[in-house]
């Protein structure tokens, strides 16, 4: 498909794309900029990549496909740096949860000549860096494509080709719509399991016992969505601060409604709310985004 992939950033999703286009013979050379020399290192010995270098400017040369697959908060610097390396008629992407804010940055400093298309691979793990990376991530997953105003049209359908060609599902909406639905979908579980999870650390120190050893499956999941990357999460809310404030505030008068009728011993209300909610589960192993297996799968 490629001539030349530029994935900038290699850790557990740009490891993952690495790993993918080797393994689907998408591109002739893959390489990788990565700020430590120690993260370049072992991508070299991991034969993910063909060639590592901490020069984002100089490997982005020549490159028919750029994916910035690093937090938000750094993609000015990295679009700063690679502006006028990029080859004309380049693709440019990334992997970013937020869209609105970032499109306009990127948009802002581009050339004209590039096809800049946002994308969202909606898979991952708890684990980070390369080592953690595999090439099924991204397998029946969807990626949401937020294409910005100068794409090409036959790049979209280029970009959506070699989303499809690692495994995913493609969908294409606009930046509004997609920081709106991922902010319940993906944001909002993020955060309240990493306040679950710190509402435990503060029990525990209260009460000088080792609680966690008594953990049930619900704390254990939620630990695990709470080991994502700190960095990664920290941007995500910042940059959608708007939309997960207001999924907020209709978490809390959910709870709050919760709390009233555990309060009142309303049996049939709590019955009726928890057969409810049960119908989305099943929802998500009928989108493939999970399977049924006891225990999820999991081991």
């Amino acid at each position: 498909m490629f001539k030349k992939v530029c994935i900038i950033g290699c850790g557990l999703i740009g490891s993952s794309i690495a790993r993918a286009i080797k393994k689907n013979n998408l591109a002739r050379k893959v390489v990788s900029s990565n700020r430590s020399n120690v993260t370049n290192k072992s991508i070299i010995k991991l034969n993910i990549v063909d060639e590592a270098t901490s020069d984002t400017k100089k490997i982005t040369k020549d490159s028919d496909l750029i994916i910035i697959a690093t937090p938000l908060s750094s993609y000015k610097e990295i679009i700063l740096k690679i502006k006028n390396s990029l080859k004309s008629g380049a693709i440019l992407t990334d992997v970013g949860s937020v869209k609105k804010n970032v499109i306009s940055i990127v948009e802002k400093y581009i050339p004209k000549n590039i096809s800049w298309i946002s994308s969202h691979p909606i898979a991952g793990t708890e684990e980070s860096g390369p080592e953690s990376g595999f090439s099924e991530l991204f397998k029946n997953r969807w990626c949401i494509l937020t294409p910005s105003k100068q794409a090409k049209v036959q790049d979209i359908k280029l970009l959506e080709t070699f989303w499809k060609k690692i495994g995913s599902r493609v969908d294409i909406m606009n930046a509004k719509e997609h920081d709106y639905i991922l902010s319940i979908t993906s944001h909002i579980p993020h955060l309240i399991a990493y306040n679950i999870v710190s509402t435990t650390l503060n029990i525990k120190k209260n009460i000088g016992k080792d609680i966690v050893k008594y953990s049930a499956g619900g704390l254990r999941d939620f630990t695990r969505i709470a080991a994502s990357n700190p960095i990664m999460w920290r941007d995500i809310f910042i940059q959608n601060n708007r939309n997960t404030s207001k999924m907020i505030d209709k978490f809390i008068d959910n709870l709050k409604d919760l709390k009233k009728a555990i309060k009142k011993k309303d049996g049939k209300k709590l019955e009726r709310i928890f057969i409810k909610t049960k119908k989305i589960r099943k929802e998500i192993i009928q989108a493939g985004q999970d399977i049924g297996k006891p225990d999820f799968g999991r081991k």
